[in-house]
């Protein structure tokens, strides 16, 4: 090779290098910054309350303050305007369901599965219960047959005290037909679509049918109408136009009810809002049909609702778990170097954080800067975590992660921990609700 090849080979090096070093530094904005690695000071003391406690395993917590003060905050949007019913499936748990019962003074329930009605019928007997879903017949007629057993047959009376909800003819045909084999009398609450296209009676003719058969049938009873309208939120700008679109919809089934039936309706359960959508009715129940107003997600707030409309409430509701190893870098297998490239471009990853458990719905919270690993996979078992290298926590340390949503969540725990973040002590254990008939 002459002296001038390997001037120029060496000056192409030197060339492409300074390019690469010259993109990589115009690029640096885009990295993301580095987090402290820290817990706060709140995540600080839950920790420091879990290392003193015995079961290191993860753990469901609600922060039993944050709770109570999201409750009274829905008390005051709602101001008295409209009947809060409490969504249970959102909130699984007879002791946590008893506890906003008593704080929001409301004796009324949304309830979504037949285990649920069944425990709810026997240890909230004083309970009012209207279903928030069509349920198969046979599922109805099982809740009759496993209630009957209950010894002592406690007060619930589902005469007086459920409404099943139905969204068509058909079904409504198979519940009266159970009514008539049970010799039971049914409330029946009709679903209406008033703009979600989730099912529910869209057609005026079909609910004039309907309510006719009501009508007609010597054991059911019209209880009134529920209308869920949570995609009014998801539409970009300003939500009121959707929800005016939804209400004047709920507004015409009330009318035909009315006219159908020749009494007003307006006593009856007429339903709609839900945790996303529920502060757009303040003042506005001289205008429109609705006089009852359901919600749960909020009151612990998982990630799915940080929404413009819920910016007054807070989290309340974490999973909490052991920290296991702690590696200085992050290895990928089957990728030599991938790991180290990962943590120049994101000094986040720099470190590798296994924990206990993992794969739930949720996402990291404390300390800052944990993120799950795009590559490495994830694992039910022992969830690989990226840190920065200033992250400062130990095995037995605690990391913390919000879920997304609540109700499947919260099942998958043996109960929730509830969590005195004021004297930075638990305060109770509050045992999940069954998913199957035992």
């Amino acid at each position: 090779m002459s002296q001038s090849d390997a001037f120029s080979r060496s000056r192409r090096r030197l060339l492409l290098g300074g390019s690469a070093l010259a993109l990589a530094g115009g690029a640096g904005w885009l990295r993301p910054a580095r987090a402290n690695g820290q817990h706060s000071a709140y995540f600080q003391g839950l920790n420091e309350t879990l290392r003193h406690q015995d079961r290191y395993q993860p753990l469901l917590v609600i922060d039993r303050q944050r709770l109570l003060t999201n409750i009274d905050t829905l008390s005051q949007q709602l101001a008295g305007q409209y009947h809060y019913r409490i969504v249970a499936k959102s909130l699984p748990s007879i002791p946590l369901l008893k506890l906003v019962m008593a704080r929001a003074n409301t004796r009324r329930l949304m309830v979504f599965h037949q285990p649920f009605l069944n425990q709810v019928a026997t240890d909230i007997p004083e309970a009012d219960v209207l279903m928030g879903k069509p349920m198969p017949v046979q599922a109805a007629r099982r809740f009759y047959r496993e209630q009957s057993r209950v010894e002592g047959h406690p007060g619930f009376d589902p005469a007086r005290q459920l409404q099943w909800l139905v969204d068509t003819p058909q079904r409504l045909a198979q519940y009266d037909q159970l009514a008539r084999e049970l010799d039971q009398s049914l409330q029946i609450n009709i679903e209406i679509d008033i703009g979600l296209h989730r099912g529910g009676v869209q057609a005026l003719a079909e609910l004039d049918q309907m309510l006719r058969r009501i009508e007609q049938s010597p054991r059911l009873q019209f209880s009134g109408f529920m209308g869920y309208e949570p995609h009014i939120v998801k539409a970009p700008g300003a939500n009121d136009w959707l929800r005016d679109q939804a209400m004047a919809r709920y507004q015409a089934f009330v009318d035909q009810a009315e006219q159908t039936l020749g009494r007003s309706i307006r006593d009856l359960t007429l339903n709609t809002g839900g945790s996303t959508t529920y502060p757009l009715y303040r003042d506005l129940q001289d205008h429109i049909a609705p006089n009852e107003i359901a919600a749960g997600s909020v009151l612990v707030k998982p990630t799915d609702f940080d929404l413009p409309t819920l910016s007054h409430h807070e989290p309340a509701a974490f999973i909490a778990t052991p920290v296991l190893k702690v590696l200085d870098r992050t290895e990928i297998p089957g990728a030599p170097g991938l790991g180290r490239v990962m943590g120049w471009w994101n000094p986040n990853r720099e470190k590798a954080i296994f924990i206990y458990g993992g794969y739930w719905k949720a996402h990291p919270e404390s300390p800052s800067g944990l993120t799950t690993n795009p590559v490495y996979g994830r694992s039910t078992n022992q969830e690989m975590l990226n840190a920065g290298a200033n992250f400062a926590l130990v095995p037995d340390d605690w990391v913390f992660l919000r879920p997304t949503q609540s109700e499947q969540v919260f099942l998958e725990f043996n109960g929730i921990e509830a969590y005195d973040s004021a004297r930075h002590q638990l305060a109770g254990h509050w045992p999940v609700l069954r998913q199957h008939s035992v």
